[in-house]
């Protein structure tokens, strides 16, 4: 198991359209990986949807552990914890 602490980057915090973009790395790029949330109240959350993310209430500034564990867990943990860290540029509707 591989650890790292990030900090939410993004304005708007982590809502819906990060937590796709998150959802598709890890269901696209690391099947069989267990990819977990530690928040600093003590949540620990398996990351298996975009309500599980959202519940979360990740504003910008917020720190936290994130757990992986799987065959490429050094890559993995590198992709996703940079995507948390990412500061999402979406277009407007």
């Amino acid at each position: 198991m591989k650890e790292r602490v990030f900090t939410v980057r993004n304005k708007a915090g982590i809502h819906c359209r990060p937590s796709s973009v998150i959802l598709n790395a890890i269901n696209s790029n690391y099947p069989g990986h267990t990819f977990t949330v530690v928040t600093t109240d003590g949540q620990e959350v398996e990351i298996n949807s975009i309500l599980t993310l959202i519940s979360l209430g990740m504003t910008v500034g917020t720190q936290a552990m994130l757990r992986v564990e799987g065959p490429e867990e050094a890559k993995a943990l590198q992709e996703v914890g940079d995507l948390f860290e990412n500061e999402f540029d979406f277009p407007p509707r």
